[in-house]
C-alpha cells in the first residue's frame, strides 16, 4: 500500500471517531461532574462534527483526484472467540465517501441549528450527547468494511433515534411513540441479525469484499449461488423496511415526529430513514443475483409511494405530510433498487436527503408561508393537482378519503399484531424467570394481595388516629 493510501486510510478511520471521543468525553464529565454549560457542550459537538466532516471532504477529494474506487483499511482487530475475529475494517468506495460527507454534514448543519432552537431547554445537554452517538453510529454503518460492524452502527442509530423520539419523556405521547418505533426496529432488526449469521455461513466471512467481490461498486462480482443470495436478499429486504419505514411498517414514521424538530430533520428527513436504502445499495451485487427480492423491493416501494401519496393529502398538520412525502419517496427510492437503477437512487437519495432536510427545519414557519403565498395570489385558489380525484368514481373517491384519514388503520394493527404481543412475552418470560429463580434459591414468591404492600401497612389503631389527627 502506498503512502497515500495509508493517510487517506487513517483520515477515513478517524471520520467516526471525532464524534464518539466527544459522546465518551462529555458523558464522562456529566457523570462525575455537574452537567456542563451549554456552549462548552455546543463547541465539543460541533467541533467533533467538524472534524468529520473535514475528514470526509478530504477522503473524497483523495478519490476523486486518485481516480481510485477502492480502499480497504483494517485498523485492528477489536475481540477474538475460537476460531472467529472481530475485526474493525473500513471500506471506502464511491457509495461509502459520499454518504460519508452527507451524512457529516448534515448532522453538522443540524447541530449548528440546535444550538439556538435548544437553548435554555433542560435536556440541551441530552440532546448534543445523543447527536454526537448518531453520528458515530451512522459513519460506522455507511463507512462499515462489515456486515458486523455495520450491524453496530446500525443499532447505535436505532436507539438514539427512539430516545430522541422519547425526548420530551414528561408527555406519554413521545414515549409511546418511542417504544413503537423502537418495537418496529427490533422486529426487523430479525432480518438483519440472521443475514450476519447466513453470511458468515454462505461466504465463509463477514467482510463485504470477501463476500460480494473485489470490484468497484456496484459491481456484479458476488461469488454467492442464487438460493444463498435470496435468502440473504430477503433478510436485507426485512431489515430495510423497518429502517426506512416501508408497508407495513410505516405507522411508526409520523409518530416520530414527537421528537425536536431538529432531530425529525436529521433522522427522518436526512439519514436515518435512508439508512435501509443504503444497506440495499451496499448489497447491490447480491441483488443482481436474486430476482425474488428485487421483485419484493419494487413491490413494496411502489405500494408505499402510493399509501403515503393518498395519506399525506389529508394531514391537518405540516409534519405529518412532510413525513408521508418521505415515505413516497423512499418508496421509489426502493423501487429503484430493485430495478437495478443504482447510481440514480443514490443521486435520489442524496438530493432528497438535502430537501427534506431544509423542509423539516422549516416547518414551524410553514403556516406563515402558506398565508403569504395565499395573500400573494390575492385569495386566487391555487391548481389543483389531485389526478385520483377527478379519475375516479365517487363511491371509490369517499372510501380513499376515508381510509387515508384513518392511515389505512396500520396503527391499530400494530397496536394488536406487534406492540402488544411483544409486551406480553415480556411479561411472560419475566414471570417464569422470577419463578425459575426462586426455585434455585428456595424461595417460591407468593401471590400478591391486593391492597398496599405488606411492609407498608400500619395498625388499625394507627391508621384511625392518624385519620381523626388530619394527618395522612
Amino acid at each position: 500500500m502506498q503512502l497515500s493510501d495509508v493517510m487517506v486510510g487513517w483520515i477515513a478511520t478517524t471520520v467516526p471517531f471525532w464524534p464518539l471521543l466527544a459522546f465518551l468525553g462529555l458523558g464522562l464529565v456529566t457523570l462525575v461532574h455537574r452537567t456542563p454549560h451549554e456552549r462548552t457542550v455546543s463547541r465539543c459537538v460541533q467541533g467533533a462534527l467538524g472534524l468529520s466532516l473535514a475528514g470526509s471532504v478530504l477522503t473524497a477529494l483523495f478519490m476523486a483526484t486518485h481516480h481510485q474506487d477502492l480502499l480497504m483499511v483494517d485498523v485492528a482487530p477489536w475481540f477474538s472467540t475460537g476460531t472467529y475475529t472481530f475485526e474493525v475494517s473500513f471500506l471506502v468506495d464511491k457509495l461509502s465517501v459520499t454518504m460519508m460527507v452527507l451524512s457529516s454534514a448534515i448532522t453538522l448543519l443540524i447541530g449548528r441549528f440546535s444550538v439556538n432552537y435548544l437553548h435554555r431547554e433542560l435536556g440541551f445537554t441530552r440532546f448534543f450527547l445523543l447527536l454526537a452517538l448518531f453520528a458515530t453510529g451512522m459513519l460506522l454503518l455507511v463507512e462499515a468494511g462489515s456486515i458486523d460492524l455495520l450491524f453496530v452502527g446500525w443499532e447505535l442509530v436505532g436507539l438514539t433515534s427512539a430516545l430522541l423520539i422519547g425526548f420530551f419523556h414528561e408527555r406519554s405521547t413521545p414515549v409511546r411513540a418511542g417504544l413503537k418505533a423502537f418495537t418496529i426496529y427490533r422486529l426487523c432488526d430479525i432480518g438483519l441479525l440472521l443475514a450476519v449469521v447466513l453470511l458468515h455461513h454462505y461466504a465463509g466471512s463477514a467482510e463485504w469484499m470477501d463476500a460480494l467481490g473485489e470490484s468497484a461498486w456496484p459491481g456484479p462480482s458476488v461469488v454467492l449461488g442464487v438460493g444463498p443470495a435470496t435468502v440473504l436478499g430477503l433478510c436485507l429486504v426485512l431489515a430495510a423496511m423497518g429502517k426506512s419505514a416501508q408497508l407495513p411498517f410505516s405507522s411508526w414514521l409520523p409518530r416520530a415526529m414527537e421528537g425536536p424538530t431538529p432531530s425529525s430533520a436529521l433522522f427522518y428527513g436526512a439519514l436515518s430513514v435512508h439508512a435501509g436504502l443504503y444497506l440495499l445499495l451496499r448489497a447491490a451485487p447480491l441483488l443482481e443475483r436474486s430476482p425474488v427480492a428485487s421483485a419484493v423491493l419494487v413491490g413494496v416501494g411502489l405500494l408505499t409511494a402510493l399509501h403515503a401519496t393518498l395519506v399525506w393529502r389529508v394531514q391537518t398538520d405540516v409534519k405529518s405530510a412532510l413525513a408521508y412525502a418521505v415515505l413516497t419517496q423512499v418508496g421509489l427510492m426502493f423501487a429503484e433498487v430493485g430495478l437495478g437503477w443504482y447510481r440514480l437512487a443514490l443521486v435520489h437519495l442524496v438530493a432528497h436527503a438535502c430537501l427534506r432536510c431544509l423542509q423539516l427545519l422549516r416547518a414551524p414557519s410553514a403556516l406563515r408561508e402558506v398565508q403569504a403565498r395565499h395573500s400573494a395570489i390575492q385569495g386566487q385558489k391555487p391548481p389543483r393537482v389531485a389526478v385520483a380525484h377527478h379519475v375516479l368514481p365517487e363511491s371509490l373517491r369517499q372510501r380513499f378519503y376515508r381510509l387515508a384519514l384513518e392511515r389505512f388503520a396500520l396503527d391499530v394493527l400494530h397496536e394488536q399484531w406487534a406492540l402488544r404481543p411483544l409486551l406480553w412475552i415480556g411479561t411472560w418470560i419475566d414471570k417464569a424467570e422470577r419463578m425459575w429463580v426462586g426455585l434455585l434459591s428456595g424461595w417460591m414468591p407468593r401471590a400478591a394481595e391486593p391492597g398496599p404492600v405488606a411492609s407498608e401497612r400500619r395498625p388499625a389503631n394507627e391508621t384511625s388516629r392518624n385519620e381523626s389527627t388530619g394527618v395522612v
